[in-house]
C-alpha cells in the first residue's frame, strides 16, 4: 500500500518514540511533497461571453484576487490522488503515515452534501453550481483514451485557465461558493464536490433523485485542463449539427441531448455574461437572488418540464429561447423527445436522471475503479412528482 503524506500542525499526534530512521524517512517524504505544491492562481475578472450552459442566480462580483490553491483561506491541496496528499498550515507542518484511502472520504461527501443544501437555502444558487457541474464534465472527449487529456469530470475548473475559457464566464462565482465547503471538507475532490453540488441542486429543486457515484480523482496542475473549444454554443449557424457535433463528441444521443437541455427548466441568461437574453423580465426582477436576466421559464427555481412546454407554446416574449431551444422542436430526432417531455413528466424526469448521471462520469478516474455510492439506486418514477410542493424561494 502506498503512504499518504499530510503536512499539519506541529501539535498533530505522531506515534511515540520513533526511531531516527523513520524520522529521516518521514522527513524526506515530506520535503519531496512539499516541493510539489502548485502556486496560488493569478487575479480574474469576469467578462461576457457565449455559452449553451449559461444560466446563473448568483450576482456578478467584482474580484481583485482569487487563490484557488495556496493562501492563508486554503489549508489543503491534493497533489496526488493515489500517493499522497500535502496539507499545509500557518504553524508548521509534520508527517503521518497511512494507508492508502479513497479519492474522496464518503462521510465527508454526505457532509459537504447537507451544507450545500444550506447554501441552495440562502443563496438559491442551484442553475449555477448544476452549469459548473456540467462545464467540468462537458469538455469530455470520447476519442481520447488517456487521462485527463480526454476531459471530463476531473475538477480541472478549479484552475485559472480553465475559468477563463469563453464558455465558462461567471463561473468564477460558484467557485467561491463552493469553497468554504471545499476547505471544509479537505477529504473531498473538487472533481466530487463539482458533481455533488449540480446533483444536489436538482434534487432540492424538486427535479428527479439522480443516481451518483464518487471517487473521482482531481488532475493536479492547470497544464491538465482542456484546451478551450469543447464545450457548446447557444447561437450556432446550424443549432441541431453544433449540439451533435458537441454531443456526439461526448458519447451521448439525441434523446439525452433533448433530456440534459431539459435543465434549463432552471436559471436565467445574463446578456453581460452570455450575451443573450434581457436585463430584466418581470419573472427576474424581484430575484430570488440576485435580480435581473431573462429565464426560460416563469419558476425557475423548480424543476420540471416547462421549459418544454413553454418552448412549445413560444407564447411569452419575457421567456428566453436560444436557437439550441428552438431547435428542439424543429428537427425530427430531437422532437420526438421535446414533445414526449413536454406531455409526459415521468418520462423526462426517468431520462434526465439517467443522463445527468451518465454526464457527471464522463472522463473521470474513480478511486476506487467501482466508485462510491453514497445511497442506493433510486428506482424509476412511478407517478407523477408533485411539483407544487416545491417553493422558487418566494414564498
Amino acid at each position: 500500500m502506498a503512504e499518504r503524506v499530510f503536512l499539519t500542525h506541529p501539535s498533530l499526534t505522531l506515534p511515540s518514540q520513533p526511531s531516527p530512521t523513520t524520522r529521516m524517512a518521514s522527513t524526506a517524504t515530506a520535503a519531496i511533497a512539499a516541493s510539489r505544491i502548485i502556486p496560488s492562481a493569478t487575479a480574474l475578472s469576469s467578462s461576457s461571453y457565449r455559452s449553451f450552459f449559461s444560466s446563473s442566480s448568483t450576482s456578478r462580483s467584482s474580484l481583485k484576487c482569487l487563490h484557488l490553491h495556496s493562501s492563508s483561506r486554503f489549508s489543503h491541496l491534493f497533489v496526488n490522488q493515489r500517493r499522497a496528499e500535502v496539507r499545509v498550515s500557518s504553524g508548521g507542518y509534520a508527517t503521518v503515515s497511512s494507508p492508502k484511502s479513497l479519492a474522496s472520504d464518503p462521510d465527508q461527501l454526505k457532509s459537504a452534501r447537507e451544507d450545500i443544501k444550506e447554501l441552495l437555502r440562502t443563496k438559491f444558487c442551484h442553475p449555477i453550481l448544476i452549469r459548473l457541474g456540467w462545464h467540468d464534465a462537458g469538455t469530455y472527449n470520447k476519442n481520447i483514451e488517456e487521462w485527463p487529456q480526454r476531459g471530463g469530470a476531473n475538477g480541472s475548473l478549479k484552475f485559472e485557465v480553465e475559468l477563463k475559457h469563453a464558455a465558462n464566464a461567471g463561473l468564477v462565482n460558484a467557485l467561491k461558493l463552493l469553497q468554504p465547503i471545499k476547505d471544509k471538507y479537505a477529504r473531498v475532490t473538487y472533481a466530487d464536490l463539482f458533481q455533488l453540488a449540480g446533483a444536489t441542486a436538482v434534487e432540492e429543486a424538486g427535479g428527479p433523485k439522480i443516481p451518483m457515484k464518487y471517487g473521482r480523482v482531481d488532475v493536479s496542475s492547470p497544464e491538465q485542463c482542456p484546451e478551450e473549444g469543447r464545450l457548446p454554443d447557444a447561437g450556432p449557424p446550424s443549432p441541431a449539427d453544433h449540439l451533435r457535433q458537441v454531443f456526439y463528441r461526448m458519447g451521448l444521443n439525441d434523446k439525452e441531448i433533448v433530456a440534459l437541455s431539459g435543465a434549463h427548466t432552471l436559471g436565467r441568461s445574463r446578456p453581460e455574461r452570455s450575451g443573450w437574453g434581457k436585463p430584466e423580465t418581470k419573472y427576474t426582477k424581484d430575484g430570488p437572488g440576485a435580480p435581473g436576466g431573462q429565464s426560460w421559464t416563469v419558476q425557475w427555481l423548480k424543476f420540471d418540464n416547462s421549459y418544454f412546454k413553454d418552448i412549445k407554446e413560444k407564447k411569452d416574449e419575457d421567456l428566453l429561447v436560444l436557437p439550441t431551444d428552438a431547435v428542439l422542436f424543429e428537427d425530427p430526432s430531437f422532437k420526438v423527445y421535446a414533445e414526449k417531455y413536454a406531455e409526459d413528466q415521468v418520462a423526462f424526469f426517468n431520462d434526465y436522471a439517467e443522463a445527468h448521471a451518465k454526464l457527471s462520469n464522463l472522463g473521470a478516474k474513480f478511486d476506487p475503479p467501482e466508485g462510491i455510492v453514497l445511497d442506493p439506486s433510486p428506482k424509476p418514477q412511478a407517478e407523477k412528482f408533485e411539483a407544487a410542493k416545491y417553493s422558487t424561494g418566494k414564498d
